[in-house]
């Protein structure tokens, strides 16, 4: 593995008129210091549009680790499973989440799987529940943890599935499979809202106040290449960003950054100062945009010491 540093920042900046407005006010000194001393990696960057069904930071993520990066077709979930230490046999497996559907006369959001109050025992009774109609598809689903089961099926091969990030509190309308390729998973959501609507298991939540379970989101879909390369840097991944910028709460969001700039970042920088090779990834919704250090010419020099360059200036392009 190679000693590069990387720092890997998912949600750095967004369009929204909220994230604009805070970043006119914020200030980070030691990510603009940082961004000074290196130079852009355009052999690293992307960009695509916001309905794409991979977050950038993680197709950035994924070819880090030398994983495909096809859009929604990173093998996140057998990857994991491999991490895990547990064979992946050449089969395709996907995270399957299970959650609520708001429907309304025109959205269908699907909310965050953290915040349904699912423990062990629950959402093994759950997965007890709906394992039965997933199998008779030839589905075989795993528990893993509360919020994601893992599942093991031809069907997962070659399938792209939309992040769980690209959805949460978002109309899952725009992400959902293709259903030419999906047709199944698109019969099993109609399966799984009829049985779970008039469950006891939602009838014993809703006694308790706990939101209904009413559906299931599929992603990291795929099987795991023969020939994958191994990881050319282990990235590290903050996450602090990432809650508050779903949420679009850019006060908690600006708090995140502040911490982010005085922790980690700082920290980069001084591996840079002191000659280390470091890379930084900066992602937003659209793109990811990558920095890293590589010997510069005087006049290179001079231009970063007089015009340097500064986060505000890379935010309009995520």
């Amino acid at each position: 593995m190679s000693d590069i540093l990387h720092l890997l920042i998912p949600y750095a900046a967004s369009a929204s008129e909220g994230c604009q407005q805070t970043l006119a006010t914020l200030a980070l000194p030691h990510l603009d210091r940082l961004l000074a001393r290196l130079a852009a990696d355009p052999a690293r960057s992307s960009t695509a549009e916001e309905t794409s069904f991979s977050a950038p930071h993680e197709r950035a993520l994924a070819q880090a680790l030398g994983l495909p990066a096809d859009d929604g077709r990173t093998p996140w979930a057998a990857w994991h499973r491999q991490q895990q230490g547990q064979p992946t046999d050449g089969q395709a497996w996907a995270f399957v989440a299970p959650c609520q559907w708001q429907v309304s006369t025109d959205h269908v959001t699907l909310r965050d799987p953290e915040a349904l109050g699912l423990d062990e025992a629950s959402s093994r009774a759950l997965l007890a529940i709906v394992s039965p109609w997933f199998a008779e598809d030839g589905i075989h689903l795993h528990y893993e943890q509360p919020t994601r089961w893992l599942a093991e099926s031809p069907l997962f091969a070659d399938l792209a599935t939309a992040s769980l990030d690209r959805v949460l509190l978002r109309d899952v309308r725009a992400w959902m499979p293709d259903a030419a390729r999906a047709r199944t998973l698109h019969r099993l959501h109609s399966e799984m809202q009829m049985l779970l609507y008039t469950h006891a298991f939602n009838d014993a939540r809703a006694e308790r106040g706990l939101p209904v379970i009413n559906s299931f989101w599929v992603h990291g879909a795929g099987a795991l290449p023969a020939t994958a390369a191994g990881p050319a840097s282990a990235p590290s991944v903050p996450l602090a960003l990432r809650d508050a910028a779903l949420r679009e709460d850019w006060r908690a969001w600006a708090t995140a950054w502040t911490a982010l700039d005085a922790g980690p970042v700082a920290d980069l920088l001084r591996q840079a100062e002191q000659g280390r090779p470091v890379r930084l990834t900066l992602c937003g919704e659209r793109a990811a945009l990558a920095f890293h250090t590589a010997p510069r010419g005087l006049v290179q020099r001079i231009k970063a010491r007089f015009q340097p360059t500064r986060f505000a200036q890379v935010a309009t392009q995520l």
